[in-house]
């Protein structure tokens, strides 16, 4: 059975968003713009993923 994984890349600024969005790009490990990193997918990362879909860019792997 083949793994699930999803790469997840920064494509916007976390200048000026809230706090808790922040936080939830530094949990995935993103820190600066263009940084890409590639993540299980399961329902943990999805719901990371949805809360700051507007900064992330998200593609199978």
């Amino acid at each position: 059975m083949a793994e699930n994984k999803i790469k997840i890349t920064l494509v916007k600024s976390t200048i000026g968003i809230l706090k808790s969005h922040k936080d939830t790009v530094a949990a995935l490990g993103l820190r600066k713009i263009g940084q890409s990193v590639v993540k299980e997918d399961n329902e943990v990362t999805r719901g990371m993923i949805a809360k700051v879909s507007y900064l992330l860019s998200t593609e199978r792997v």
